[in-house]
């Protein structure tokens, strides 16, 4: 290419919100394992924006009593906890109620399998 080399600016400039929340009950073997979670009852699946977000999900998670955090990505916005179906459902709830509430976040629907 000839002439001036072009240069590419990206922003991400993102919202505030959570874009998906999931709860996986009695998740097959090979699911768990992967995230060292086998015998776990429940898998909670977590995308938040701005993506440092996550840390603060993940600390209420903690307080909400019984989850274990199998990831906690500060950079991407992804937090997956692991528990009891009601530990996890719990922890969920929390996350949801406090981001909206206290944060001004938008949020979506639970969702279950």
């Amino acid at each position: 290419m000839d002439g001036p080399k072009q240069r590419i600016v990206q922003e991400l400039v993102p919202g505030k919100q959570i874009t998906l929340a999931h709860i996986i009950a009695n998740p097959v073997a090979a699911v768990g394992e992967k995230l060292g979670a086998a015998g776990r009852g429940a898998i909670g699946v977590l995308t938040v924006s701005p993506a440092e977000t996550a840390i603060i999900a993940a600390d209420i998670a903690a307080k909400s009593g019984g989850v274990d955090l199998a990831v906690v990505n500060h950079l991407s916005g992804s937090l997956i906890v692991t528990g009891s179906v009601s530990e996890v459902e719990a922890a969920i709830s929390a996350i949801m109620g406090f981001a909206a509430e206290k944060l001004g976040f938008e949020t979506c629907a639970v969702t279950k399998t």
